[in-house]
């Protein structure tokens, strides 16, 4: 029986929860679903440029770990936006810390 998955802290949920291609109906598009872990992975290193080892411990989970969330997070961000996808954001494990 594998071990359980720690809940992951992110700051908040992002102001806007879906993006899609412009010029064309969402529901005529495949969708990509982006974790908020996932989103807080990206936002923590990309936009706020921590070092993944800051990142990972204001997530509370260790390095590597969040290697692996940050690796899925920027390939789904890559396949939505040069596929022509909809990226939504939602679900994942995690706790909502405040600010």
């Amino acid at each position: 029986m594998p071990r359980p998955r720690r809940r992951r802290r992110v700051r908040g949920k992002p102001k806007k929860d879906c993006f899609k291609p412009a010029g064309t109906r969402k529901k005529d598009l495949e969708e990509v679903i982006l974790t908020l872990d996932e989103a807080e992975a990206l936002r923590l290193k990309d936009k706020e440029e921590l070092a993944q080892k800051e990142a990972a411990k204001k997530m509370d989970v260790s390095q590597p770990t969040f290697n692996r969330i940050l690796r899925s997070a920027r390939k789904k961000v890559s396949e939505a936006v040069l596929d022509g996808k909809v990226l939504r954001i939602e679900g994942g494990n995690y706790i909502i810390e405040e600010d």
